[in-house]
């Protein structure tokens, strides 16, 4: 083991040690390139046959604010409603009931083996099957009537987000250790008490991620709706278009609205997680104000090293 023995009383100060940092040549060529080719696509939009002033005049007007509010209503519906499916059809796939095991693996096979669009469609031309929608000695009414593109807006993307919600639940209880399950029905629990106490908080940490993932996949999703005459974001800004020939124009106010829509629920998805990690990492992620002070730090000029 080496060892340096202190300089002597009196004597010469030993030499200052400078630090200087290992220069990266090719983060600066890459930088330079990739702002160049954005400038290069940003001139280009700019420069186009793109009215902007159109664009911005019709960000919030009437029937796109309105369209973007029924949008946000149905996605955030259909995502209750894939949530509570997603739950039970989880729990049904690891009963040892074969017949409810089974039932919830013909649904996720289903409705995760086709597409949202064919889905959409197929509720919405039930008509042609059953002319009729009848509930004995409760309700009775023509389907078209029943079927409404709200409706099938609902159905349709309830209905595809709990099967992809019943695998994600599934992953986040199984990765509960076993032991915890045990422990609690040694505590006089039932089944249904341990699943709400002990084994579903601790899966959380598993769910939350995917689960803010399929939101913000199934925001950009709902506009599919469109196909059914649903007078969402998208289909407000056709109808708009067709009156005003402003085509381009109008799917960038549609387009705008999707990332203002996904950009504040990737914030929140982002302290969700946060939120929920506390406890099972020993440093929480940073937020986006501290990595930028820790990036503008690294831009200082380094101390030197005594």
């Amino acid at each position: 083991m080496l060892s340096k023995e202190p300089a002597p009383a009196g004597g010469p100060a030993p030499e200052t040690i400078r630090a200087i940092p290992v220069r990266h040549y090719g983060r600066y060529v890459s930088g330079v390139l990739v702002l160049a080719a954005l400038v290069w696509l940003i001139n280009a939009f700019a420069g186009g046959n793109v009215n902007w002033g159109t664009v911005g005049s019709y960000i919030t007007e009437g029937d796109i604010v309105a369209g973007m509010g029924r949008t946000l209503m149905i996605s955030v519906i259909s995502m209750a409603i894939g949530l509570v499916l997603g739950v039970v059809l989880a729990v049904m796939r690891m009963s040892k009931n074969p017949v409810t095991g089974a039932v919830s693996w013909l649904f996720i096979w289903v409705f995760r083996g086709t597409p949202v669009y064919v889905q959409l469609l197929l509720w919405y031309s039930l008509a042609l099957i059953f002319p009729i929608f009848e509930i004995p000695f409760i309700y009775k009414d023509e389907m078209t009537d029943v079927m409404t593109p709200l409706v099938v807006a609902l159905l349709g993307l309830g209905l595809n987000e709990g099967a992809y919600m019943a695998e994600i639940v599934r992953a986040g209880i199984q990765s509960v250790d076993e032991g915890q399950t045990e422990a609690s029905h040694a505590l006089g629990m039932t089944s249904f008490q341990t699943m709400r106490r002990v084994v579903l908080p601790q899966a959380m940490r598993v769910i939350i991620p995917p689960t803010g993932n399929e939101f913000i996949n199934m925001l950009k999703t709902s506009s599919l709706v469109a196909v059914v005459s649903y007078p969402d974001l998208l289909r407000s800004a056709q109808i708009v278009s067709g009156r005003t020939y402003a085509v381009m124009e109008m799917l960038f106010v549609a387009s705008f609205w999707y990332l203002a829509l996904t950009s504040v629920f990737s914030v929140g998805q982002f302290y969700l997680e946060r939120k929920y990690a506390r406890g099972a990492l020993r440093e929480l992620p940073k937020t986006p104000w501290q990595k930028v002070k820790a990036n503008l730090s690294t831009l200082r000029r380094p101390e030197v090293a005594r």
